[in-house]
């Protein structure tokens, strides 16, 4: 099985051209994903056919669950396919589990369209007894600790935590699962920390659900952008400093995010 190895600031991935086919997908996304016994990566990405678009993706968490949504992914993908010459323009659409995606070659960079932020309990999901239309700043008490989260969905759930503590000291590694296993969270759920630098710069670090900390993050970027608006903490274009490297990230407050960076095959390789 031929695959490429991709990378989007750092969030790497395995790729397969999968088309049609038919394997134990969750078990192989174990197996190619682990660092010392496989390829290694933050995920596997199955490059599928779709009726509805010009390409399909599916991607598999390193413990072999499904994500709805991975914005760094859809670049990598992106990437691959405009370079690979599968479809022969810079502009392409994608099916995703968390719905069509658009996504755009503009040089180094690839943009992608991220969709349009759902903000209500039932969409991200959370079970929670306050009947709001935005979820800003909810008092969550995870190990002692009192985290305001300001919650939302990007195909996948999110939780963002603003703190004026620099987010290299925050214990991610400690409370980081302890948010995404937590019971409001019926799906688990990405959380998210930053700290807010300028009306037009964040610094942030992620928790990705089933993986861990990542070096960036797409929706993770795009979910702390959407919640520092929220928030009116920054303007509608903003960059996203990971530990990977930085995401630019813009929405307008109504509509669709568009997140955009660079994103490279890194190489090529065969599963035995």
């Amino acid at each position: 099985m031929k695959f490429a190895k991709m990378q989007a600031t750092g969030n790497d991935f395995v790729l397969i051209e999968a088309g049609d086919a038919e394997r134990d997908w969750s078990q192989l996304a174990k197996s190619m994903c682990d660092r010392h016994f496989g390829v290694g990566a933050d995920g596997l990405i199955l490059l599928v056919s779709s009726k509805l678009a010009d390409l399909g993706m599916r991607m598999f968490n390193p413990d072999g669950s499904e994500a709805e949504a991975c914005g760094n992914g859809l670049r990598c993908l992106a990437r691959y396919a405009i370079d690979s010459g599968l479809v022969n323009a810079k502009e392409l659409t994608v099916e995703t589990l968390g719905g069509i995606r658009k996504a755009r070659a503009k040089g180094e960079i690839i943009e992608v369209d991220m969709g349009v932020p759902e903000l209500k309990a039932e969409q991200i999901p959370m079970v929670i007894e306050e009947k709001v239309d935005i979820i800003l700043d909810l008092p969550v008490v995870v190990h002692d600790e009192k985290l305001l989260l300001t919650c939302l969905s990007l195909g996948n759930p999110h939780a963002v935590f603003f703190t004026e503590e620099a987010v290299a000291k925050f214990p991610l590694f400690e409370l980081g699962p302890r948010v995404e296993n937590h019971p409001i969270f019926p799906n688990r759920v990405n959380f998210e920390v930053a700290n807010v630098l300028a009306r037009k710069k964040v610094r942030a670090r992620v928790w990705e659900r089933g993986l861990g900390e990542t070096l960036s993050c797409g929706t993770g970027a795009c979910a702390v952008a959407v919640a520092a608006r929220l928030h009116d903490y920054v303007d509608s274009h903003v960059d996203i400093i990971l530990p990977g490297g930085t995401l630019a990230v813009h929405w307008d407050g109504v509509g669709e995010v568009m997140l955009s960076g660079p994103a490279e095959l890194v190489f090529w390789g065969e599963w035995a």
